[in-house]
């Protein structure tokens, strides 16, 4: 039986991996801002898995909060930082404070509580994983999110930072990378014009949650025991290219293979 602690496990992704962990008969330890949604989630965690749950509620841009979620969470063996906010902010409205807190929830939370997670784990010698939860927007920038899209890629390069410097000591850290997922979300809502625009995907709908949760629960396992500093993309195949458009050209070409006309362009 493990520890496994989550942040913003109050919401979906992050209640459908505290989840995924209980019903493995895992103990969790569960971080979130909002503890009445919290509390809500934990019950669900008790009645349907008979989990042993602890509830730890505070905000992760408090650098002091962050720093001491190991701790209160006990002997943690999985450290999972799904938290994460995404507010919609046009670049000419950005300021330094609605820059910062993206930064700091997204990013900075992550980095300190895997800085105490790597402590504890090396002062007492033994092994553990930690798991990021990443987004599509890492790679992919988009109106309203330059804050958002750049913690995420700042994630990506914290989460193999940080498997080069604690992979000696036995520690493995990697992000699953989620395409768009179906969220009811008062935290972080999303319009319906905008989902369907982003749920495009080669395998043609949209992710679940407990899709998502799978891709961690097996990060953090033992058949993953060689895998560290990686991002796996669970998008339906956004990542590999966009299925749904037509083709370039309306017909059979001339063009002879490997020779292309003179005045072709080529995308």
């Amino acid at each position: 039986m493990r520890t496994v602690l989550v942040t913003g496990a109050a919401g979906g992704i992050g209640a459908a991996i505290a989840a995924r962990f209980a019903a493995a008969g895992d103990r969790l330890a569960c971080a979130d801002l909002r503890p009445a949604e919290l509390s809500t989630v934990a019950e669900k965690l008790r009645a349907d898995h008979g989990a042993a749950v602890t509830e730890l509620p505070g905000d992760l841009a408090d650098a002091a909060y962050a720093e001491g979620l190991v701790d209160a969470a006990g002997a943690v063996d999985v450290l999972v930082n799904a938290a994460g906010i995404y507010p919609a902010t046009r670049l000419l409205d950005m300021t330094a404070q609605r820059w910062d807190r993206v930064q700091d929830v997204n990013v900075r939370a992550a980095v300190l509580t895997t800085v105490a997670f790597g402590r504890k784990h090396v002062a007492a010698g033994t092994a553990g994983t930690v798991v990021n939860i990443s987004s599509g927007a890492a790679t992919r920038a988009r109106p309203g999110a330059s804050h958002y899209a750049t913690s995420k890629a700042a994630l990506e390069m914290a989460t193999k930072a940080c498997a080069v410097e604690l992979g000696p000591h036995g520690i493995r850290v990697n992000a699953v990378s989620p395409g768009f997922v179906t969220v009811d979300s008062e935290a972080n809502p999303v319009t319906e014009a905008y989902a369907a625009a982003v749920s495009v995907n080669p395998l043609g709908r949209r992710g679940a949650p407990g899709e998502i949760a799978g891709a961690v629960f097996w990060l953090a396992g033992p058949e993953a025991g060689w895998i560290t500093g990686t991002v796996l993309r669970v998008d339906g195949g956004s990542t590999a290219g966009a299925a749904g458009l037509p083709l370039h050209w309306s017909g059979e070409t001339a063009v002879q293979e490997g020779m292309p006309q003179k005045g072709t362009t080529h995308v």
